[in-house]
């Protein structure tokens, strides 16, 4: 089988080889509707580019860096797939570090001399990075950056995120929906890192105030992380309430969710007959943990294909405006752990 070449692309996606060009490379605006023909077209025959004479043109390296908090964590590994996938179409290769939400490396990461040689642009999921750190970064001297999360939301960069707080409300709603009267929230960071968490927390205050209940206090429990033996703990400590155990928890991720249902049941307490659970983020786990766990299912692909988009805009120079503010869709995604099975409830992207 011959190796595809750019002249096939064109004819296939009934387009000029300049247009396949620009898409591929991102060197000039391009419609939506040529945009997705040639994709496809791409797709469809497996090109891949002449990476070597692409970057000796442009001077590039054509590799991309995607920074996380924690590889570990399934929702920043699912998504590193999404932005890997993405990029691939681009012709780019995604090298994947993480920080561990050390200030220091996370600076290092956008600040130093070598990843700006290394990589044409940096995708950064920041959890310690502040706006005073991003201010010392000239925009129109370094490699393009775009931030994923909720750390940083005004930048002098562009910034994909969804909105977790309306998200967060959905959740709590549902429970709320469900006649559950005592909702325990399960992941608050009250401190200066723990924007996501907040934001959820807000959103759990929102439902509660929508519907006139009054929000117990007691029943928002901090955890350090959001890993499963920090939820497996808080529940622990929920069943001990002086007030008796709630009637439903929000945890603010899966793993978290899991922890809290692993607790539960090595406790005798049924779920969710005796104790709703919702978790957040739809990692694979929690589809097929015993209950499967109902959650908010951010989209990670239409993440990493926002992000990756404006990265190869930026590099292409497609785009000469300021950041751009990009929200993803969620869905509602109801399991076993809260025992009914509804339509998915979602929130658009804009």
């Amino acid at each position: 089988m011959t190796t595809p070449r750019l002249r096939d692309v064109a004819e296939r996606a009934g387009v000029s080889i300049r247009t396949v060009s620009n898409v591929v490379n991102g060197y000039a605006p391009v419609s939506d509707e040529k945009r997705a023909r040639v994709e496809a077209a791409v797709a469809e025959l497996g090109y891949r580019p002449n990476l070597t004479a692409r970057n000796l043109k442009s001077g590039r390296t054509g590799m991309l860096a995607l920074v996380v908090p924690e590889l570990d964590v399934p929702y920043f590994s699912e998504l590193a797939r999404a932005v890997v996938t993405k990029a691939r179409q681009h012709g780019y290769t995604v090298v994947i570090d993480q920080t561990d939400g050390e200030p220091d490396r996370e600076r290092e990461l956008i600040m130093g001399d070598s990843l700006a040689t290394m990589f044409d642009g940096v995708i950064l999921s920041p959890l310690a990075l502040s706006q005073a750190d991003l201010a010392q970064r000239d925009p129109t001297r370094s490699r393009p950056l775009v931030l994923l999360g909720e750390r940083i939301a005004e930048s002098a960069y562009d910034h994909v995120a969804i909105d977790n707080v309306e998200a967060a409300r959905v959740a709590t709603e549902h429970l709320l929906d469900l006649g559950r009267t005592r909702i325990a929230a399960v992941g608050d960071q009250p401190w200066e890192t723990g924007e996501t968490a907040q934001l959820r927390t807000r959103g759990y205050r929102e439902a509660h105030q929508a519907r006139k209940r009054k929000v117990d206090e007691s029943l928002i429990v901090t955890t350090r992380r959001f890993h499963r033996a920090n939820g497996a703990e808080a529940m622990a400590a929920l069943l001990q309430h002086p007030k008796g155990p709630p009637d439903a928890v929000f945890c603010y991720n899966d793993l978290l969710a899991l922890g809290a249902i692993r607790t539960l049941l090595t406790h005798g307490v049924r779920v969710p007959e005796d104790i709703a659970v919702v978790g957040f983020d739809d990692i694979e786990a929690g589809r097929y943990n015993t209950p499967s766990l109902t959650t908010i299912s951010p989209n990670k692909a239409t993440i990493a294909w926002l992000a990756v988009d404006r990265m190869i805009a930026r590099l292409g120079k497609r785009s000469d405006s300021g950041p751009v503010e990009l929200w993803a869709p969620y869905e509602l995604i109801v399991r076993e752990s809260t025992g009914l099975i509804h339509p998915a409830v979602g929130g658009s992207g804009t």
